[in-house]
């Protein structure tokens, strides 16, 4: 592989996919966010993806300024790609990057996009303004591909290099050259999709496909509180069967299973379809906030304890476990479910920046030594350190009619009954 790799967005996808290359490569990361290059110059990284002597062991230039994209020819784009308030696309980073590739765009280089979107995108959105920019043409002058990014932020075992690549060219020659140079970091190996569109749907599929698993867990969830079932007990005795698919209940946040249906409803219906499985799984899942505050709240009803000026905690504030990206995490909704309710809940968690969680959801993170006397404990993120926590630990944050509301299915139920302490969950 002989060619000069530069890698356009450096978050959470960007920068482990700059590394891998970097191990053996000389490479150009670049990112808008000066504070984000140099922080990466003094080698670390903030979201933990890559830890600092893996970091220091890579080739890579870090830099701000688009005019060093000129030394590569073969781009990677791995730019956020969000949705707005009515849940659609927003593609405002997509065209960003592109325009600033685009006017550093020369003959021979290829461009390959890594962000999630609906089936047409690189080619209907992106490829006109790369053109525009370079005043090059597309398929004569420089060619495109797309490779969707699998990166799991807070997975140490299904890392870059570890899990299968799927690949994409606009044409047979570029497919070649795309599949060499991701396979001479991906030791998982390459799957060569047969078009663009096949590749960018392969990947809004995936996250589109769980999404609706946990829907059905949730709905089943729902339809066992009124039963008075437990929902893990059943999903426990279920999965005993070889072919029951291990989904469970809860939030679903994030930037992947919770964004990426809604690229690809916004597709469908732009052709004619209105899809209606899929956009009820979404209800369903962005219900679920909801649905948890108001058991919580009839318990401690039922329970004769006053709920208006309750002393409540939540254990968790990231999108996902062992993580510290607080982006679009669903325990901002529970936080305001709460306050419905003339509730203000004390939050800890054991991953995420305090400044941060101030500035994105104005949030006070508390000590977990100072969270004592409370009616309701929430364990919203399995982080952990509260996996490691006892049963005295927990009961220690209680008062003397507190309960416990387990999310995630990581308390120990017998060990805090044998306490007294009553734990409800999903």
């Amino acid at each position: 592989m002989n060619r000069k790799i530069s890698v356009i967005g450096l978050g959470y996808v960007g920068l482990p996919v700059a590394v891998a290359f970097g191990k053996s490569h000389r490479v150009i990361g670049f990112d808008l966010n000066q504070a984000r290059i140099e922080e990466l110059k003094k080698g670390h990284d903030r979201t933990l993806e890559v830890e600092d002597g893996e970091l220091a062991a890579t080739d890579i230039m870090f830099t701000c300024d688009a005019a060093d994209l000129k030394n590569a020819d073969f781009h990677i784009v791995a730019v956020p790609t969000p949705i707005n308030h009515a849940n659609q696309p927003d593609l405002r980073p997509m065209h960003s990057a592109s325009k600033t590739i685009g006017q550093q765009l020369k003959q021979g280089d290829i461009v390959v996009f890594e962000s999630t979107v609906y089936p047409g995108a690189t080619e209907e959105e992106c490829v006109p303004i790369l053109e525009a920019e370079s005043g090059l043409v597309c398929g004569t002058d420089f060619t495109v591909g797309y490779s969707p990014e699998r990166i799991n932020p807070g997975d140490k075992e299904h890392t870059f290099t570890k899990i299968t690549k799927v690949v994409s060219g606009q044409d047979a020659e570029t497919l070649e050259i795309v599949a060499d140079v991701y396979s001479s970091v991906v030791v998982a190996g390459v799957h060569k999709a047969a078009t663009i569109k096949v590749a960018e749907a392969a990947k809004v599929i995936e996250n589109t496909q769980r999404d609706l698993n946990i829907a059905l867990m949730n709905e089943l969830a729902v339809i066992f509180e009124k039963m008075g079932i437990d929902t893990l007990d059943v999903l426990e005795a279920s999965g005993t069967k070889w072919n029951f698919l291990p989904f469970r209940p809860g939030l679903v946040g994030g930037h992947c299973i919770g964004v990426d249906p809604y690229y690809l409803t916004y597709k469908a219906e732009q052709v004619g379809y209105r899809p209606e499985v899929i956009q009820a799984g979404r209800r369903i899942n962005d219900n679920m906030a909801g649905l948890i505050v108001d058991r919580c709240v009839k318990q401690m009803i039922l329970q004769d304890r006053k709920v208006k000026g309750a002393k409540v905690a939540i254990l968790g504030l990231t999108f996902k476990e062992d993580c510290p990206d607080l982006r679009n995490s669903k325990v901002e909704d529970l936080i305001k479910e709460f306050k419905e309710f003339g509730v203000e809940p004390i939050i800890h968690d054991a991953m995420a920046d305090s400044k941060e969680a101030k500035d994105i959801y104005g949030v006070e993170l508390t000590e977990l030594s100072d969270i004592k006397d409370c009616e309701l404990v929430l364990v919203a993120v399995a982080h952990k350190e509260y996996k490691a926590l006892s049963a005295n630990d927990f009961s220690g944050m209680l008062s003397d009619t507190g309960s416990l509301f387990d999310l995630k299915g990581i308390l120990p139920r017998d060990e805090l009954a044998d306490l007294g302490k009553k734990v409800w969950r999903i």
